[in-house]
């Protein structure tokens, strides 16, 4: 029985495709963009997330894990990922709810039981099943396996990428894709490479392809002043996008800074903690210049 890693399902969102829909978040990503708002989806194995401010130090986690990684040190409490296995132990004794396990292994009927409940709200908004991430494509058989499950239940299915896969991946699975929600952050290869730690040349061409075959393609630009919203970047990627036979539109996502927060969880950096969000007159020009190219433009997914 094939199963895949989750770490999110949210009902009932409206800013992952059309309609109101169920976004199943996938768990791991070949890209590590320095604003990324997920964090929790970068790794491909499940994680340890904890919030200090929650925490009660009450020690019952320290009593309760068998490999000896939980410790009181000072005020505070740390886990030696070494020495954690991610058993669950001490989530389930966590009274102030302060531990818990970002990503789990699901079989497709659990996620299908999840997706179904809300199958009127779809059918009357227009609305389905978004997958997400993370990347999607670095679980191709078992998203395949979804798509095919959703297909079979009729439900509209919209697929938040940033392309990096091999076209024989991508290929298997886009008959099965109602929507792509297609991420695009540089043309430029060595910016691409700087701030995403991987090559674009296969973003690049995957995106040219789902194009010449016609499929429903949403762009997704994240705006981040100080990395990506000059206007020699956004007029490349304006240029790009308006030679593509076959394009929807182009979203423009304003960088926010909320997920900062997850990297303390996750004991991890924050990189882009200096940048600022966009302000309302950057992302006008952006819109500006895209709308030049005669791209249709939403502010917002």
């Amino acid at each position: 029985m094939i199963t895949g890693t989750i770490f999110d399902i949210r009902r009932f969102s409206i800013h992952d495709g059309p309609g109101l829909r169920t976004t199943v978040f996938f768990k791991g990503c070949p890209l590590r963009c320095s604003w990324c708002h997920n964090p929790e989806g970068q790794a491909r194995q499940p994680e340890l997330f904890y919030w200090d401010d929650r925490c009660l130090r009450c020690q019952v986690c320290i009593n309760t894990c068998k490999q000896g990684a939980i410790s009181l040190v000072g005020d505070h409490i740390t886990t030696d990922d070494e020495k954690c296995i991610l058993s669950g132990d001490c989530v389930e004794v966590c009274y102030a709810e302060a531990r818990q396990i970002a990503g789990s292994e699901m079989t497709i009927a659990r996620v299908m039981s999840e997706v179904e409940r809300d199958v009127a709200f779809y059918d009357q908004s227009d609305g389905g099943v978004t997958i997400s991430g993370g990347e999607p494509l670095m679980q191709p058989e078992y998203l395949l396996a979804l798509l095919l499950a959703c297909r079979e239940s009729e439900i509209n299915t919209t697929l938040d990428t940033c392309g990096f896969a091999s076209w024989e991946t991508i290929n298997r699975i886009r008959p099965h894709v109602d929507l792509f929600l297609y991420d695009l952050k540089f043309i430029d290869r060595a910016l691409h490479k700087k701030y995403t730690g991987a090559s674009n040349i296969r973003i690049l061409e995957n995106l040219q392809r789902l194009s010449k075959h016609g499929h429903n393609i949403i762009l997704r630009m994240p705006i981040v002043p100080g990395i990506n919203a000059d206007a020699e970047n956004v007029r490349a990627i304006g240029g790009f996008a308006a030679a593509l036979p076959s394009l929807n539109r182009i979203d423009v996502l304003p960088y926010h800074r909320a997920a900062m927060s997850k990297y303390e969880r996750l004991h991890r950096t924050y990189k882009s903690a200096e940048l600022l969000p966009p302000s309302e007159e950057e992302m006008a020009e952006v819109v500006r210049i895209f709308e030049e190219y005669g791209l249709k433009v939403k502010v917002g997914g």
